[in-house]
């Protein structure tokens, strides 16, 4: 009589169980580069690069929030931050000088949503808005991008844009960034500004920084902000900032216009 062998191993956490890297689709982010390279103003051409080639990363970033300090708390309270960002009564709190009322005041001058933004992405992706936390995860990397275009300095013409993109990179790790932040660099003109070199500033400064979607955005909001950009080491944008208005805007594509 044999007996039945048990299989003492533990079951497997699909909590910390590593997940088989998404295939990263080229062709299809080519050609959504193509598409937005020949015309700024088609965001939904962001989604679909960002789709094909990020991976693994929104995972990688949801798990390191749970790493720093308030991010366990900011993840189990999973809150919608985009609700904050569409409430007027509240953005109208915020004292001038602080991140909260630039970014007010940006949004309004620009007449920009966050639902704007989400509603473009749910064009390119059915599961947007599915209750997971790395979907979570994504939507918050989604729905902080104006509040970094105020804490990098960057505006959102051509040059501003694509500096955000290579300093968004260098922050997510998606690779849906580095090939819109290249191709943008390849499509910049030449002449007397250093048009590629304020992109690459645009990642090293990136990369100095603390990492951003680690931040309570709330409390980030009531800081000044000149002393939130020194807590972050957000350095100053020299390169960026010493090209003239006008020559940065239609300098490269403007790959997040929205």
């Amino acid at each position: 009589m044999t007996a039945d062998v048990i299989d003492l191993k533990p079951a497997a956490n699909p909590a910390t169980t590593p997940m088989p890297a998404p295939r990263r689709q080229w062709g299809v982010a080519l050609k959504a580069l193509q598409r937005l390279l020949s015309d700024k103003e088609d965001t939904g051409q962001v989604f679909e690069i960002m789709r094909a080639l990020n991976g693994t990363s929104t995972r990688d970033c949801y798990l390191r929030l749970l790493t720093t300090p308030q991010g366990g708390r900011i993840a189990f309270e999973r809150q919608e931050f985009m609700t904050k960002l569409m409430d007027d009564a509240w953005l109208d709190t915020f004292a001038e000088g602080t991140v909260g009322a630039t970014y007010r005041n940006f949004i309004r001058s620009e007449q920009l949503s966050a639902e704007g933004l989400a509603e473009i992405s749910r064009q390119k992706a059915a599961d947007v808005d599915i209750r997971h936390p790395y979907a979570w995860m994504g939507r918050r990397t989604r729905d902080v991008h104006d509040i970094w275009h105020i804490l990098s300095g960057y505006h959102r013409d051509g040059l501003g844009e694509a500096c955000l993109v290579a300093f968004s990179y260098a922050q997510t790790k998606g690779m849906g960034w580095a090939l819109i932040g290249i191709g943008a660099a390849l499509r910049s003109r030449g002449g007397d500004y250093p048009y590629v070199r304020a992109i690459w500033q645009g990642y090293k400064r990136g990369k100095a920084a603390a990492w951003l979607l680690g931040e309570d955005y709330e409390r980030l909001f009531a800081e000044p902000l000149e002393a939130a950009r020194a807590r972050l080491n957000i350095t100053p944008a020299t390169l960026y900032n010493a090209i003239p208005a006008e020559a940065r805007d239609g300098a490269v594509p403007s790959q997040m216009a929205a």
